[in-house]
């Protein structure tokens, strides 16, 4: 399609966005403005453009409402779990195979992976802190080597490949314009080889600062550290009632949940490996969203017997609270860039059947195609680092649209996979803004909790994380 002022205008937005991630600011408010200004000069309409800018964001959340579902069937599961208890009854059995600082940092590395696969980290890093750190610290893991494998397994390795909730893939997907299966297999094994890379030069690096030791040896950082733990450990006095069915059914759910999680996860691999039907787009999430409700009723049903008819509803208020903060701005941003394939743009822009389709970032792409250099290794070395610029702003998945689209746009005449380069720039945005590299993301979250430095954690983080990377594209490129 001939290059037109829209196709400028658009051109110029993206790279005022990206311009205004560097400077780690939000980029939704101009995205909404770019989003007008398009559409407008589009069909040289002002009324176009207000249209565009509510129709945009409507075509994003059709596409991504399933996102939110599972999201916030989830979080609403855990909340259920906590009333009876069967959260921490969940990881006891953990905390007793920490006999020392090398073991527990295997321990803590491949729960936090586990549970922040199905339940992501954000909800994930209470329980860990609160319940296995401590453990691993009086093994003799340093608190901060206990923070880097934290935001390292959970972050980065689990956040990044999301192969269970499929949102990241999903957002990766839908911008590219290709199947979601394509890309979630492919960042499943790029996170690995990012996390396992990464976690083995922490190991490396800090092998001389694991000991054994007991907490009366620990360091005045590590005895804060148990200060805050024992306080956030206080519980409020409960009746004996709720202590009886805490004891009863937390122990129950505690068995139940893993178990019903793990052959859900078994029978996807089986599935996948076995070459069958069934779980290819949404049908994965559709699985375990069913799954998951069904033992939110269950647990909540355990816990509030009659009550939880009532119960429940604040269960799914919570979750999808809890969605909507987390996701709520990528809704503006997706809209964008959506804008830019020719599969949605005739929606946003009110198009009829037979007009044609603009892709704005695809025809942009195309008609420079000429300057590109035609280099598999170039242009995913490209994708990775603008998925790390867009991740600057916090947010791992705000420039997952972003890198979708380059990725749809620029992997033909590249000669590599759109699905390969939409999963490095997955892998890039997310460990970037997921909470390893920047202090201002959700790495917060795990500083607070254990009392280090975010700045000091994101600066150990560096090194071992941008190496993973870098190995993670050099053997995509290789591989695929």
């Amino acid at each position: 399609m001939e290059l037109t002022a829209a196709h400028w205008v658009y051109l110029v937005v993206t790279v005022a966005v990206i311009i205004i991630m560097l400077f780690r600011k939000g980029v939704v408010l101009p995205l909404i403005v770019g989003t007008f200004l398009v559409a407008a000069v589009y069909k040289g309409s002002v009324i176009a453009g207000f249209q565009a800018v509510f129709n945009a964001n409507l075509v994003a959340a059709k596409e991504l409402f399933s996102i939110f579902l599972i999201i916030s069937i989830m979080i609403g599961l855990l909340n259920s779990l906590k009333d009876l208890g069967a959260d921490k009854r969940m990881v006891v059995p953990i905390q007793k195979i920490m006999v020392n600082g090398h073991v527990s940092f295997l321990v803590l590395m491949v729960t936090t992976y586990v549970i922040s696969l199905f339940f992501w980290p954000t909800p994930a890093v209470p329980l860990i802190c609160a319940l296995l750190v401590p453990a691993a610290v009086s093994a003799g893991l340093p608190v901060m080597t206990s923070a880097m494998v934290i935001v390292i397994a959970g972050q980065g390795m689990a956040l990044s490949s999301d192969y269970i909730m499929q949102v990241a893939p999903m957002l990766s997907a839908k911008a590219a314009g290709i199947d979601k299966s394509l890309v979630s297999d492919k960042a499943f094994i790029l996170s690995l080889f990012t996390g396992i890379s990464s976690l083995a030069i922490v190991y490396v690096t800090h092998r001389k600062s694991i000991t054994k030791r007991s907490v009366s040896e620990n360091n005045n950082a590590e005895k804060a550290f148990f200060q805050v733990t024992e306080e956030l450990a206080a519980t409020v006095e409960e009746t004996a009632e709720v202590i009886k069915i805490k004891a009863k059914w937390g122990k129950i759910f505690a068995i139940i949940v893993p178990l019903a999680m793990l052959a859900v996860m078994i029978f996807m691999f089986q599935t996948k490996i076995g070459g069958g039907a069934g779980f290819e787009g949404g049908d994965g999430a559709a699985f375990i969203g069913g799954v998951a409700t069904i033992l939110l009723v269950l647990a909540t049903i355990a816990f509030n017997r009659i009550h939880a008819l009532d119960k429940i509803s604040e269960h799914i208020t919570e979750g999808f609270v809890f969605a909507f903060r987390a996701m709520a701005p990528v809704i503006p941003i997706a809209g964008y860039f959506f804008m830019g394939s020719g599969d949605f743009s005739a929606s946003i822009l009110s198009l009829g059947e037979d007009a044609a389709k603009p892709g704005f970032l695809f025809d942009l792409i195309q008609a420079g195609q000429n300057y590109i250099p035609h280099s598999p290794f170039i242009a995913a070395f490209s994708i990775l680092i603008v998925g790390i610029i867009t991740g600057l702003d916090g947010s791992g998945f705000a420039g997952l649209p972003l890198t979708g689209a380059l990725s749809g746009a620029i992997g033909p005449g590249s000669n590599i996979d759109p699905s390969v380069l939409a999963a490095i720039g997955q892998m890039g945005a997310v460990w970037s803004g997921g909470g390893t590299l920047i202090a201002w993301s959700s790495l917060v979250a795990v500083a607070g909790f254990l009392q280090v430095s975010p700045l000091e954690l994101a600066r150990k983080n560096f090194f071992p994380v941008i190496t993973g990377l870098f190995i993670a594209t050099i053997l995509a490129v290789i591989i695929w």
